[in-house]
């Protein structure tokens, strides 16, 4: 059974991990945790995918040990189902990401790896403190650099 979140995004895609699958983590969430998926996906992801298309989540909600099980910040907002990690398929990152940055109620857009203006993935968040972060994640460990789109 397919659960909607919005028209075009599912919980199904939004909990999917290979980690979690691999390792056995239970990564079903509360309902709690759904209800802020739905804000989620009815305030950026939607938003952004009428306005370019197909947009790929490559991570969604995580199980606390799951986080950890991949290398995720403690205090994550994927945990909490505030935050996806995104690639858009007919647009660039870039685009997407100024866009949203202009049009969505986010918490944060974080430019993850790769270059500054292409990386490899988009992360954003609709966490509730709206700090209106924009930041490039780089370097091992992690450094956060406030940037503008």
């Amino acid at each position: 059974m397919t659960t909607h979140l919005s028209e075009h995004f599912t919980l199904e895609e939004m909990i999917r991990s290979q980690t979690a699958t691999r390792k056995g983590i239970d990564n079903t969430p509360n309902s709690e945790i759904i209800q802020n998926l739905t804000k989620l996906c009815r305030e950026i992801l939607e938003p952004a995918r009428v306005k370019f298309g197909a947009i790929q989540i490559t991570s969604g909600y995580r199980f606390v040990a799951l986080n950890k099980a991949i290398g995720g910040s403690s205090t994550s907002a994927h945990c909490l189902g505030y935050a996806a990690d995104i690639v858009p398929m007919q647009a660039t990152k870039l685009e997407v990401a100024k866009w949203i940055s202009l049009n969505c109620p986010f918490d944060q857009i974080i430019m993850e790896y790769g270059e500054k203006t292409n990386p490899s993935w988009v992360h954003v968040s609709c966490d509730l403190r709206h700090r209106k972060q924009i930041l490039y994640a780089h370097g091992s460990p992690v450094t956060y650099t406030p940037i503008t789109l």
